[in-house]
C-alpha cells in the first residue's frame, strides 16, 4: 500500500472517531477494541477470568458486562450516555444482582437489536466493576 494512502486512511480513520459532546467541543474517542484489549489483557494479568463473548464494531461498539459470580448469579451492566454527554455504566434491571438464565436472555435481544454490541463476561465473586476508574 502506498504511504499517501496509507496515511490518507489513517487521517479518515482518525476523524471518523471523533465525536462532538453536548457542550460543542471535539474530543476524541479510543476505539472499542483497543481499550477493551487493553483492559482485558490487565485483568487477564491479574488472573481474572475475562471472556468477550460477542465481538461487536471494532471503533464504536458500544459494551455490555456480564460480572459473574460463578454460582448463577451475576450483575449486568451496559454503557450509556448521561444527560452531559459522558459514557456511564448502568444496571440493566432494577435489582442488582439477577439470575445468569436472565441476564443471557436479555443479551441474545441486545444483540439481535444491535449487532455492533461487544459482551465481555468477566468472573468474581464480588461481582464488581473493573472498568469504573
Amino acid at each position: 500500500m502506498d504511504c499517501r494512502v496509507r496515511l490518507k486512511a489513517l487521517s479518515l480513520s482518525l476523524s471518523l472517531s471523533l465525536a462532538r459532546t453536548k457542550q460543542g467541543r471535539m474530543t476524541t474517542r479510543t476505539p472499542t477494541h483497543l481499550w477493551l484489549e487493553a483492559k482485558i489483557r490487565d485483568l487477564s494479568t491479574q488472573g481474572i477470568g475475562v471472556y468477550v463473548t460477542h465481538r461487536g464494531e471494532k471503533n464504536d461498539g458500544l459494551v455490555t458486562l456480564k460480572l459473574s459470580d460463578c454460582q448463577g448469579q451475576c450483575k449486568l451492566l451496559t454503557q450509556q450516555r448521561n444527560l452531559d454527554g459522558v459514557m456511564e455504566w448502568v444496571n440493566v434491571y432494577e435489582d442488582e444482582v439477577t439470575e445468569e438464565k436472565r441476564a443471557d436472555e436479555y443479551i441474545a435481544r441486545a444483540i439481535s437489536r444491535d449487532p455492533d454490541l461487544w459482551v465481555v463476561e468477566i468472573e468474581g465473586k464480588e461481582m464488581a466493576n473493573p472498568f469504573e476508574d
